[in-house]
C-alpha cells in the first residue's frame, strides 16, 4: 500500500501528471521550483492582466521570458477596467487570464468572488508584514510608500519632525500640505496614533493648531513643494521627490515611522489555462523579479531586495478596510482634515 501511495504521489506531482495543475500549488519538496519551471515551459505561455506601467514592462518581463522559455501576453489597463474585465470573464466562464497584478484592495475583491487560487510559497516569509492575507490568494509585490517631502531652501534638515506628534509643534503652522484623496493614509496614521478617538483627535489637533492645505494630485503637491508654496508635504510617493531632486530641484524627503504604504499585488487565477506558468511567474515576481522592480525605483515587498526605504518600518494599508469601510474613512477625512469648518 505504501509503495502504491508513493507511486500515486509521484504521478500527481510530475509536470505531466494528471493533477499537476492542482498539486504544484501546495507542493513543498526540495525540487519544487524545478518542477514548476519544467511544467511552465511545457505550457509555454501565460496571460497577465495588469495596471503595471507599459514603459517598465520590458525590464521586468524580458528576463523572465529569456530564463524560463515562457512567453508573456500582457493586457494593461486602469484598475477599474482590469477588475471589470476579470469579473466579467469569470461570470461568463471565459477563462483567459492566468495572473492578475494590480492594487491589493481590488485583489481582495477578486478573492471574495472565488476567482483566485491559494498559493503556499516559501518566499512569503521574506515579504514585508501585511503582504500576504491568511487565505494566501494574493501577495504584495511592490509598495507605493507615502513619505514626507520638504523644500530645502525653506526648511533645514535638522529641523525636520521626527515623529507624527512633532507635527503639532507651532513651527509648522501654515506650512503643511496633503493630497486630498489619501484617506487610506489617514486611516493608517489614526491607527498608529492610538486608534479610534485618540487617533482622530491627533488630526483634529493638527488641523486646529497648524492647518493642513489639501491639494488634488501627488504630482501637483510635489511640484508645490519645489516651488515653495507648500514647504512640507505629508503624503507624496517616495519616487517623486527623488526624481525631482536628481534634476536639481530644491526638494528632499524623509519618512516618519511607521511609513504608510499602499501595495500592488499578484494573484493566480483559479481557472488559469496555464497554471504552472502562472505559478512560476508568481514566484518570480516575489523573488528574483523584486531586484528588477528596485532597479526601476519601486519599493519592493521583499525585505531581502534593495530598497530606498531599507530599515524603515512600513505599515501597509488594510485592503479589507479599504473595501468595507471606504465611505466611513472618506467621510472622516473630509470632516476632520479637508473641510474642518463644515
Amino acid at each position: 500500500m505504501k509503495r502504491i501511495l508513493l507511486l500515486l504521489t509521484w504521478i500527481l506531482l510530475a509536470p505531466g501528471g494528471a493533477m499537476a495543475q492542482a498539486t504544484l500549488f501546495d507542493y513543498a519538496g526540495p525540487d519544487r521550483m524545478q518542477k514548476i519551471a519544467a511544467a511552465a515551459k511545457k505550457e509555454g505561455t501565460l496571460t497577465m492582466y495588469t495596471t503595471f506601467a507599459e514603459k517598465d514592462q520590458p525590464a521586468l518581463l524580458n528576463p523572465f521570458e529569456a530564463k524560463y522559455g515562457v512567453k508573456m501576453v500582457v493586457w494593461r489597463a486602469g484598475t477599474d477596467k482590469v477588475l471589470q474585465r476579470t469579473l466579467a470573464e469569470a461570470a461568463a466562464r471565459k477563462y483567459n487570464v492566468d495572473v492578475i497584478h494590480f492594487g491589493s484592495p481590488e485583489m481582495e475583491a477578486l478573492s471574495r468572488e472565488k476567482i483566485l487560487q491559494a498559493v503556499r510559497s516559501p518566499v512569503h516569509g521574506d515579504l514585508q508584514p501585511g503582504s500576504v492575507p491568511s487565505h494566501r490568494e494574493w501577495a504584495a509585490t511592490l509598495l507605493s510608500v507615502w513619505v514626507q517631502v520638504y523644500n530645502t531652501n525653506l526648511i533645514r534638515k535638522q529641523d525636520l519632525p521626527r515623529s507624527y506628534a512633532d507635527l503639532l509643534d507651532p513651527r509648522w503652522k501654515g506650512k503643511l500640505g496633503i493630497e486630498a484623496k489619501n484617506e487610506d493614509w489617514f486611516a493608517s496614521v489614526v491607527d498608529a496614533m492610538g486608534g479610534g478617538e485618540k487617533g482622530l483627535q491627533f488630526f483634529r489637533d493638527l488641523v486646529a493648531r497648524n492647518g493642513v492645505s489639501p491639494r488634488h494630485g501627488h504630482t501637483l503637491l510635489n511640484n508645490m513643494v519645489v516651488s515653495g508654496e507648500v514647504p512640507l508635504a505629508l503624503t507624496v510617493y517616495n519616487y517623486m521627490p527623488e526624481q525631482a531632486k536628481k534634476k536639481g530641484a530644491p526638494i528632499d524627503w524623509f519618512a516618519l515611522e511607521p511609513a504608510v504604504a499602499r501595495s500592488n499585488a499578484i494573484g493566480v487565477a483559479r481557472r488559469a489555462p496555464h497554471p504552472n506558468a502562472a505559478l512560476l511567474f508568481y514566484e518570480y515576481m516575489l523573488g528574483e523579479g523584486q531586484h528588477y522592480l528596485a532597479g526601476m525605483d519601486y519599493v519592493p515587498a521583499n525585505v531581502k531586495a534593495a530598497s530606498p526605504l531599507k530599515g524603515v518600518k512600513i505599515l501597509q494599508t488594510d485592503p479589507v478596510r479599504t473595501l468595507d469601510e471606504r465611505d466611513k474613512w472618506t467621510k472622516l477625512f473630509e470632516q476632520i482634515v479637508l473641510n474642518p469648518a463644515n
